[in-house]
């Protein structure tokens, strides 16, 4: 292994043309997991809409979010049993048969299930990308290629959202709906990189015995799933009714039993809980709930916000989100050293979450009538917060372990951040469509004493026009107006429609000022972590894989 990574750093040697296809195919990979789930959040409201499932596209966020992190540590533990070649070449195959399937889906729930299996085999591509790359490099070209596999984060980042924004605003594309392009597209990357690591990683496999925690991971789903399915239908059934409850306790048996089942496990579980007994990992891993919760919930509602209250067009929101791709991209990488080197972990990760939690209290502020410029310096502010809590939160946790715990340590950043992500889109989500109804109703109670939306309702050919049927049938006293396709806000009479924009515009400052004070939590638990690092030393040791130690 040794004289094969030597030779792999020569120039001009099979092994060095080797190793470079078989780098190229990782990050092909990589592009999958990463401009997926950019390019969908960007095209969730068009996809929603056609869907008729506006008010459930938690799910299938949700969906794909939860199996990609439970999925993340069994294929590390797996590739050491069966090789990382075959267990790659799996994930990849997993995500293609749930992109195509996801590009067939005819309902919410079918398609929640698709991104569900989809996740499964994204959880691999990241878990794997990483792995092999410390099989087949040697540190130094580890560092060097690491900035290959950022600009693939940075590309995905920056060209996802205005990518998922065109295929969203395109009728048909080669005679299929625009939307369903926004998996497809994941076929023709992901044969290549299938292709690629198929002929071109030959280093053969070193088996290493594991014990692979199967019942805890299924005593998490058990958890999670049915918290998550009472975050999205409680409001429906009650939060009191039978059902409700039955589905919370069901959770909880869950949760103890997945506690259970780790501390029976020990080293083999999915999140051994000696780790929890450092003081340092359990702050840190709090605050990346959080974190996760700002993230995720960000990636949801800002292409929501901009397409539903701010009246653009899913092309015109991919591009406006560049702006936050920018904003992380310009925090985490010129802070990621900065921190690294002065340890000063309580003061950045104060100003991350500050600087996301001011962020989501002034969006609460903005309404339908607030200039696109100050939106865009807010989403670029939010983007440069949480650009601050990642490298803060991945160096304290990386830099505070044992150097036989930093992978498991890892891993557990990753999967905190992930169950965050899908509690708070859950939360968030069920908590704007059970606000808009009633902020809609009191919207369009108000506006039917103005003069505009009378002489709407008395014009001949606005009551002609079908466009209009969902606000007039609620002007009868049919019910709420139907949000499950909020596609009628672009073709319905403006004077009609500007209620309901201002309705859904006040849930969403609601959820906006929810998700800040979520966010004042993480900038309490700040104040846990010591003010910087106790040895300078261990820095220079530990630092994470994603930033080269200093010298």
């Amino acid at each position: 292994m040794a004289e094969e990574r030597v030779a792999a750093e020569t120039p001009g040697t099979p092994e060095f043309r080797a190793v470079r296809m078989v780098i190229i195919g990782l990050m092909l990979g990589l592009m999958l997991s990463s401009l997926d789930f950019v390019i969908v959040a960007a095209s969730m409201r068009t996809i929603a809409d056609e869907l008729q499932g506006q008010t459930m596209q938690a799910w299938a966020t949700t969906a794909y979010i939860v199996s990609s992190t439970i999925a993340t540590p069994l294929f590390g533990k797996l590739s050491d049993l069966y090789g990382r070649k075959k267990l790659y070449m799996l994930a990849i195959g997993i995500f293609l048969a749930g992109s195509l399937l996801c590009g067939m889906a005819g309902s919410m729930y079918q398609l929640a299930g698709f991104r569900a299996l989809q996740g499964i085999g994204g959880g691999g591509l990241m878990a794997l990308a990483f792995a092999i790359m410390g099989d087949i490099l040697t540190p130094e070209l580890r560092a060097r290629y690491q900035v290959w596999f950022s600009a693939v984060s940075a590309v995905a980042g920056v060209a996802g959202a205005p990518v998922g924004g065109l295929f969203a605003g395109a009728d048909t594309l080669l005679g299929i709906d625009g939307w369903r392009w926004a998996f497809l597209i994941n076929l023709p990357i992901g044969i290549v990189a299938l292709v690629v690591v198929h002929l071109k990683f030959t280093m053969p496999g070193k088996r290493r015995e594991q014990r692979i925690d199967y019942a805890g991971a299924a005593w998490l789903i058990v958890c999670l799933g049915p918290w998550l399915v009472v975050s999205e239908e409680g409001r429906h059934w009650g939060w009191g009714s039978s059902l409700t409850l039955s589905l919370l306790l069901t959770g909880l048996v869950g949760l103890v039993m997945f506690l259970a089942t780790e501390r029976r496990m020990a080293d083999a579980a999915v999140i051994p809980l000696r780790l929890f007994r450092n003081r340092m990992f359990s702050v840190i891993n709090g605050a990346n709930v959080i974190v996760g919760i700002g993230v995720f919930g960000s990636l949801i509602f800002l292409p929501l916000y901009l397409q539903l209250v701010k009246g653009q067009s899913p092309g015109e929101a991919g591009v406006m989100l560049i702006l936050q791709t920018v904003g992380v991209l310009t925090t985490s990488r010129g802070l990621s050293k900065v921190i690294n080197r002065s340890g000063r972990y309580r003061a950045f990760l104060l100003l991350g979450m500050g600087t996301v939690a001011g962020t989501l209290f002034a969006f609460a502020a903005l309404d339908q009538d607030s200039p696109m410029w100050l939106a865009g310096l807010l989403i670029y502010l939010l983007g440069a917060g949480v650009g601050i809590c990642f490298p803060v939160t991945l160096l304290a946790l990386q830099n505070n372990s044992a150097k036989e715990d930093m992978g498991v340590s890892s891993a557990a950043y990753s999967f905190f951040r992930g169950i965050g992500g899908a509690a708070g889109t859950a939360l968030f989500l069920s908590m704007m469509f059970s606000l808009a109804d009633s902020r809609i109703a009191e919207a369009v109670a108000k506006a039917q004493r103005g003069t505009e939306f009378r002489a709407a309702l008395d014009d001949p050919s606005v009551l002609a026009d079908p466009a209009n049927l969902p606000i007039l049938e609620t002007m009868k006293g049919s019910g709420a107006v139907n949000l499950d396709d909020t596609s009628f806000l672009l073709s319905a009479d403006p004077r009609l429609t500007a209620p309901v924009v201002d309705g859904i515009a006040e849930a969403m400052s609601t959820v906006f000022l929810a998700g800040g004070l979520v966010m004042l939590i993480g900038f309490g638990l700040a104040f846990l972590l010591p003010k910087r690092a106790g040895k300078t030393e261990d820095l220079k040791v530990r630092a994470p894989e994603s930033e080269p130690a200093a010298s």
